[in-house]
Order: C-alpha cells, then structure tokens, then sequence
C-alpha cells in the first residue's frame, strides 16, 4: 500500500544506519530518547482525533483499543509514554533532565501529527499508517543493536520495543484495512497524509543526526 512511501524508510536513514553498526555515543542516544519522548507523549492525542473523526462504531473501536493500549488502560496496564521513559532512565537520563525543548524538527513532527490527525478520518489514518508499518521491523532492530553494540539486556530499558514489535504489526493490518474501505477519494487523502507524515519522520530523524555530526549538545537547542 502506497509505494511511494518507501522513500522514506526510515531504517535506510543515516542515523537509523549508524545506530545498527554501533556508532552512537551514549550521549546521542540520550538525546534521540528525551526528543522522541515528545512523540510518544502525543501519539495519544492522534489517536483520540483519529476516533473523533469517525461515525462508524466498528472503526473506532478498532481506534480506540490502539489509544487504550497507548494509555496503558488495557491488560497490560503500562502507558508507552512510561515505558519510553524507562528506556531513557536506561540509558542514564535522569527524570529531572528528562523534558528539553523540542528541535525545529520535532516540533515539525507532532505540528505535522496533529494537523494531519484534525484534518479528517482518512487523512489520520494515513498519518497513523505511516507511523505503524514501520515499527515493529526498526523495533526489532533497535533491540538486536542495543543488546549487540551498548551492552543493554535489561528487561525494563528494552520493553518498549518489545511491546512495539508485537502490537503495532497487527495494528498496521488493522489499520491498513480501515484504509482499504474508504472511498477512492479518500483513499488519496489517505495516501497523501501516509507521504506527509512518513517524510515528518525522517526529517525528524535528520534533526538528531545533524546534532550528532555537529557534535553539539541536546539540551541546548
């Protein structure tokens, strides 16, 4: 489903590619986890825009579960937002330096999320598309470096990515068939908001990489 997202694979980006050969200093990684932390802490809010778009009951059911899931409200009871949390206090970020500032290219990700969230139902999903096709191929490769190159095994700092790998492969299919019952023109809405959103992320991505090449600190920007 929409081809042209491949351009932005986000495992094919720099950043992603130096985090699978073990190029990362502990520093950076610090700094790609406090700015992603911004992400995941308003995914929710997509998701909750996502449902108040519909009128369909079947549709935002299947919404609602994946926003439940990300609220920590069902069966297995933890926020992602915590678990995020939990990866960076693994990796040595303090609660109390835990919030900075966003990049200009974070704050054009959730700016993008939310837009393309309040514009329509078809358009978010196209946005939440792009989001959870690619997770749980980059969570499943995110653990295997972090284990391989920074010697991280433990249970709590790599949960996050262990749950992502699991759900967000049936919350793509799911996904994906909500988009296969909208009508042709909404299917293009969709397509387009999948694009819009896939190249937020990428930029996202080349934020924290061009910090890490400047060699410039997080907390500054």
């Amino acid at each position: 489903m929409f081809p042209e997202l491949a351009r932005y694979e986000l495992l094919k980006h720099p950043f992603y590619q130096s985090w699978q050969q073990g190029e990362l200093t502990q520093a950076t990684l610090q700094c790609y986890a406090r700015q992603y932390l911004h992400h995941v802490n308003a995914f929710p809010t997509y998701l909750s825009r996502i449902h108040s778009h519909s009128t369909n009951l079947e549709q935002r059911q299947i919404i609602l579960r994946n926003l439940m899931e990300e609220e920590g409200v069902d069966a297995n009871g933890k926020a992602h937002p915590v678990l995020w949390e939990q990866f960076a206090e693994g990796l040595g970020v303090t609660k109390a330096n835990m919030n900075v500032a966003p990049f200009a290219n974070t704050q054009k990700l959730l700016d993008t999320f939310k837009k393309l969230a309040d514009q329509s139902y078809a358009a978010g999903l196209g946005a939440l598309y792009a989001y959870e096709r690619q997770i749980p191929e980059i969570a499943k490769t995110k653990i295997k470096g972090l284990k391989e190159f920074y010697n991280i095994h433990d249970q709590a700092t790599l949960e996050f990515f262990e749950v992502h790998q699991k759900a967000d492969e049936w919350h793509s299919q799911e996904v994906e068939a909500l988009i296969a019952k909208l009508s042709p023109s909404e299917r293009a809405v969709a397509e387009q908001a999948a694009i819009t959103a896939a190249a937020a992320l990428w930029d996202f991505l080349t934020g924290i990489e061009e910090v890490r090449t400047d060699k410039k600190s997080c907390c500054v920007h």
